[in-house]
């Protein structure tokens, strides 16, 4: 009896320390992903399109919600003390960007993805990917654009209306992120299996 405890403490640990490792390396995905990116020039502030949607998406496919989340949510913390992990830098003074909001959208979103995932059930076919990246894809777009509105409007008093909100912070991006979408759906479906031997 003595042995099978130590041995599920030993197995509970390593698992902690294989959860924690990945979640590093998404985090690290993430940041490499903002300078792999496209910068639309529109105003009044630039829109960014980068690979981070993509490994977002991914973490949320195979990581589960909880997971994913702490993997998006590292990143945010490191960026926001400061490394320049972000498509424009970093710092605390991020916080009133207008663009910020998509970073947020990242956090809901991969919880949104990883959890519609997970009610899915076992199957592992494209269209169980592609669904939750799509809700995720809702989440991320809903947070951004509200988040851009209020900053907008109410912090930094540079005011744009939701016809500009939709225009810049939607249309011209929305169609690279749902091919972000099929991508990270079929890499999920190629990588999860090998995801579910080392959980």
């Amino acid at each position: 009896m003595q042995n099978t405890v130590i041995f599920g403490k030993r197995t509970k640990r390593q698992r902690t320390g294989r959860e924690l490792a990945v979640c590093g390396l998404f985090a690290s995905l993430i940041a490499a992903g903002a300078f792999i990116r496209i910068t639309i020039p529109v105003q009044p502030f630039p829109m960014n399109f980068t690979l981070q949607w993509f490994f977002v998406l991914l973490a949320g496919l195979l990581l589960g919600p909880e997971l994913a989340s702490a993997s998006v949510g590292t990143y945010l913390l490191v960026g926001l003390v400061g490394v320049p992990v972000f498509a424009a830098g970093g710092g605390p003074a991020y916080l009133i960007r207008p663009t910020f909001g998509f970073l947020l959208g990242f956090l809901l979103a991969a919880w949104v993805t990883g959890k519609a995932c997970r009610r899915m059930g076992p199957a592992s076919g494209f269209r169980q990917q592609l669904l939750p990246a799509l809700a995720g894809l809702a989440a991320y777009y809903a947070v951004g654009m509200v988040y851009f509105y209020l900053i907008s409007n109410y912090v930094i008093a540079m005011p744009v209306g939701w016809k500009i909100v939709l225009i810049n912070c939607c249309l011209l991006t929305v169609g690279g992120d749902f091919v972000l979408c099929l991508a990270a759906a079929a890499a999920a479906v190629r990588l999860r299996a090998a995801v579910g031997r080392l959980f």
